[in-house]
């Protein structure tokens, strides 16, 4: 009974940490609409880049054992699919440097200075 509690503190950390981080994200997105429009830009190609890593690696990796293919290409792929903890760390870390990225590239592009205005109907 001492696993499935440890991974349940692991889990709560983890989520909680990315609900921090998250919330600090939101935060700054909803301020201005433009803002939310570019960070919802940003996120959706990470994810989308992010969902094609890991079915890359988990269909190359189903492909190689099943053909039994040998090299070091094959070795790599095989490596990535016994660490999917670490590689679960690796995005954790890709999704905070969007947010960075996102961030510098907005302040250094001055998006701040547009003016939005509703069309009146």
């Amino acid at each position: 009974m001492v696993f499935p509690a440890l991974f349940a503190a692991g889990m709560s950390l983890i989520d909680t940490t990315d609900g921090i981080l998250m919330l600090g994200a939101y935060d700054w997105a909803f301020i201005k609409p433009i803002r939310k429009l570019y960070y919802n830009l940003t996120i959706t190609l990470v994810s989308v880049v992010v969902a094609v890593l890991i079915g890359g690696i988990e269909a190359l990796g189903l492909l190689g054992d099943q053909l039994d293919l040998q090299g070091p290409f094959w070795d790599g792929i095989g490596a990535l699919n016994d660490n999917f903890g670490t590689l679960g760390f690796v995005i954790i870390g890709l999704f905070i440097a969007a947010w960075f990225a996102s961030v510098i590239f907005y302040r250094y592009k001055g998006l701040d200075r547009i003016e939005v205005t509703r069309a009146e109907p």
